[in-house]
């Protein structure tokens, strides 16, 4: 036999192998690489009852359940439920919890599957498994299909020379069944995804997944009720207000809020303690917001000094300037990356709206570690890298974004190397060139250099209170908010109610 033939009998003896393991798993194994990788859930604990701070979503998939529970009240009147739903929302807000409370309250089968499930190295196979999930989806229905993390099937399609030919036919077999299936049948295809600006045009048009609902990062009353809901087998102390608690963490997701209790829990375990206090939250918020405190940096009396003036220049500027958030806590320790830490509380307003009053301000407040180094150690450190590069990024939304600088009130697309007035999309702004590159860089420039002005006037003007602070911060190594403005003489304006 010639040698050719051995290699090759050798060749495909292996791929059966170890692609089904011999005999007539072989067969199983060739035949299941096209099967549909969906995880299918039919008894479904999860309901709307365990679900918090997502209300005007929660609302809106209502009608879902309703279709899925009472159909004939909307195909008597010829209604038609949206086919596709998209969940669109920050990482850890609750897409796919909120999917999963659907189907318990339907109680419906639930097939879960990620955009990665589908796409393989080999051609075919991806629309395959998209044709055999859609098949067991109507043998279950009414039922709803859950596709996770949809960015990774449905990118937009490329219209270059490059194209990723087994994502594309699996994306175009997905627009292939949504389009073919009668939604009467009762299947509710539902997706989730943190990045819709990149999914292609046609999965998001009508008769596809044409209802689009965010999921926002929850309100204080919402994180409150979420940290409820998480506390239900935690042992609290009665002097635990979570009210208190949510009130501290702006910004925080579902997802953090329920690391945050059992980070809680598990610090009350490891001192001993049988229940967990606000310390051990308030503990909990810092080492999510900071990061760990690195107990094993001892640093030098200089290094710790100029640690010192960085952090209580943020701080000073911080509360001076009227339109800063508030600082927390100023402290030396070591955390997470850095040498020190001025922890900021911002406003609930602030984390939807800001003007360029409040911009300005945050630049200053960054900038504000750079200029307790020029004043009071007489040169600049390293330290200031991240300040450097955050202020730059702001300074440059604003001109680029906002239309907050002396250019006018457009916006600047970002122009790539080699690129310059080439590929404008009628979608985009169009790109521009070197001599508006010059001036956005100019107008960035005179934002960044005007704010660190600002905080070096500031700091000159209160040098003998920085002074003071700086030695009652490396006694006591941390300063709460409240000591801060006692030390200032500044009052925080009252709430509004």
């Amino acid at each position: 036999m010639p040698h050719w033939l051995i290699l090759i009998a050798i060749a495909v003896f292996v791929w059966l192998y170890f692609s089904g393991k011999g005999g007539a798993a072989t067969q199983r194994g060739v035949l299941s690489f096209g099967k549909s990788r969906a995880r299918k859930v039919t008894s479904q604990e999860i309901t709307f009852k365990d679900v918090a701070g997502v209300d005007a979503a929660q609302e809106e998939l209502q009608e879902v359940v309703d279709f899925l529970t009472s159909p004939e009240r909307y195909t008597k009147i010829g209604a038609h439920i949206p086919k596709g739903v998209l969940l669109v929302g920050a990482p850890g807000t609750g897409k796919t919890l909120l999917a999963r409370a659907v189907a318990g309250e339907a109680a419906v089968p639930f097939f879960q599957l990620s955009g990665s499930d589908f796409v393989e190295m080999f051609v075919g196979v991806g629309a395959a498994r998209v044709r055999d999930s859609f098949k067991k989806a109507r043998e279950s229905a009414p039922c709803i299909i859950f596709i996770d993390e949809l960015d990774a099937l449905g990118k937009a399609r490329s219209t270059g020379g490059v194209s990723h030919e087994e994502r594309e036919q699996t994306l175009n077999q997905l627009l292939v069944e949504m389009d073919g299936f009668d939604p009467s049948i009762g299947v509710i295809v539902m997706a989730a995804t943190n990045r819709p600006e990149i999914l292609d045009g046609a999965l998001l048009r009508a008769g596809r997944f044409d209802r689009h609902i965010t999921v926002d990062l929850p309100e204080r009353a919402g994180r409150k009720a979420i940290l409820e809901i998480h506390a239900r087998n935690v042992t609290l102390d009665e002097g635990v207000d979570l009210d208190e608690v949510a009130q501290r963490t702006p910004g925080f997701a579902g997802a953090d809020l329920a690391n945050l209790i059992n980070e809680a829990a598990l610090l009350t375990a490891r001192a001993r303690k049988e229940k967990v206090t606000l310390k051990e939250l308030d503990e909990a918020v810092e080492r999510a917001t900071l990061g760990l405190e690195k107990k094993g940096v001892v640093l030098t009396s200089g290094l710790r000094r100029l640690v010192a003036y960085h952090e209580l220049g943020h701080a000073v500027v911080a509360e001076c300037r009227p339109h800063a958030d508030p600082v927390k806590k100023v402290s030396i320790v070591p955390r997470g990356m850095g040498l020190g830490v001025t922890w900021q509380a911002p406003s609930e307003e602030s984390r939807h709206l800001k003007t360029e009053s409040q911009l300005r301000d945050e630049i200053a407040v960054l900038l504000g570690g750079r200029a307790a180094e020029l004043i009071f150690i007489g040169e600049a450190s390293t330290g200031a890298h991240d300040d450097l590069a955050r202020a730059t990024q702001m300074a440059s939304d604003m001109v680029r974004k906002y239309g907050m600088s002396k250019l006018g009130s457009r916006t600047y697309e970002r122009a790539r190397a080699g690129f310059v007035n080439q590929d404008a999309t009628p979608s985009s702004p169009r790109q521009h060139g070197e001599t508006a590159a010059d001036q956005i860089d100019q107008a960035v420039g005179r934002i960044v250099e005007d704010s660190l002005q600002q905080a070096i006037d500031l700091l000159k003007s209160r040098r003998d209170d920085v002074e003071a602070l700086v030695e009652k911060l490396l006694e006591t190594q941390s300063l709460s908010g409240e000591e801060l403005r006692e030390f200032l003489g500044i009052e925080l304006p009252p709430k509004a109610t």
